[in-house]
C-alpha cells in the first residue's frame, strides 16, 4: 500500500497526470505479476488515431462525462429512450452488464469500426446513447467514433462501470459481475451480484472465467466450479474437444 501511494505521488506530479483518477480496488498483491510501460499511437488501439485529436486536457470531442448519478437521473427522465452501449469486447458483457444494454459483436477492440460502419446500429444515431467500459478510458475514444458517424446524443460514464458500481453496486442499472484484466478476472460489487454466465462445458450457472491450459491457446471461457473440479486440464471447448 505504501509503495502504491508513493507511485501515485510520483504520477501526480508529472503535469498531464496531475488530475488522474486512480481506481482502488481490495487484492492480495501479485495479480500484476509485472509492470510494462510501452509508446503507443492509441491508449487503446481501435486503429483510428487519425480521428483523434488529443489537448492538454485529454480526448476532444467526445461524448458528455456522466456521474454515476446523473446516468441514473437520465434514465429517469428519458426512460427505454436511453441506450446503453458497451464499450468492451463481447465476452466481457458475458458476465456483467448494464441492464437491457447493446453488446456489439467484437472480439478485440479494432473491430469496432466495422462495427459502427456496418450499419447496423444506424436506428440508434437520434437516440440518447450511453457508452461505457470498465474504467471509462475506452470510451473516451469511442464516443468520438460514434460522434463522427453521425450519433447525435452521445455520453460516457465519468469512471466506467467501475465509478457506477462502487456508488450503486448491483442495486440499480448494473447487473453481474465485473471482468478484469489481471488474475482474479472478476470482481464484484456486492454479496448479491447476478450470476450471467453459461458454463462453456455443462451450460450450469458461474461468471468464473478461466485461462486456457493449453499454452499454444490463448481463450478464455467460463467454467463452473463442479466441472473445474472434475477436469484435471482446464482446457477451452476447442483444445478439449482436440485432446478427446
Amino acid at each position: 500500500m505504501t509503495n502504491l501511494k508513493k507511485y501515485i505521488r510520483a504520477t501526480k506530479e508529472f503535469a498531464p497526470f496531475k488530475e488522474i483518477d486512480f481506481k482502488w480496488s481490495e487484492a492480495i498483491g501479485d495479480e500484476f505479476p509485472r509492470l510494462s510501460i510501452r509508446v503507443r499511437d492509441e491508449i487503446v488501439t481501435f486503429g483510428a488515431s487519425n480521428e483523434i485529436v488529443v489537448d492538454q486536457t485529454g480526448v476532444v470531442g467526445g461524448g458528455v462525462h456522466l456521474k454515476p448519478g446523473e446516468v441514473n437521473q437520465l434514465v429517469a427522465e428519458r426512460g427505454d429512450e436511453v441506450v446503453f452501449f458497451d464499450g468492451r469486447s463481447a465476452h466481457e458483457a458475458r458476465i456483467g452488464k448494464f441492464k437491457n444494454a447493446i453488446i456489439p459483436d467484437v472480439t478485440t477492440t479494432p473491430d469496432f469500426i466495422n462495427e459502427l460502419d456496418s450499419g447496423k446500429y444506424d436506428h440508434l444515431k437520434e437516440k440518447p446513447i450511453v457508452t461505457y467500459c470498465t474504467g471509462g478510458i475506452r470510451c473516451e475514444v469511442l464516443s468520438v467514433l460514434m460522434k463522427n458517424r453521425g450519433f447525435k446524443e452521445v455520453y460516457q460514464i465519468d469512471g466506467g462501470i467501475v465509478r457506477y458500481g462502487e456508488e450503486f453496486g448491483d442495486d440499480s442499472l448494473w447487473e453481474g459481475s465485473l471482468y478484469v484484466f489481471d488474475k482474479r478476472l472478476k470482481i464484484d460489487f456486492s454479496d448479491h451480484a447476478k450470476v450471467l454466465g453459461l458454463c462453456d462445458y455443462c451450460s450450469a450457472s458461474t461468471n468464473q472465467f478461466y485461462d486456457c491450459a493449453n499454452l499454444e491457446c490463448r481463450c478464455l471461457f467460463l467454467l463452473c466450479s463442479e466441472c473445474a473440479t472434475k477436469t484435471p486440464k482446464v482446457t477451452c471447448p476447442n483444445c478439449r474437444a482436440k485432446d478427446n
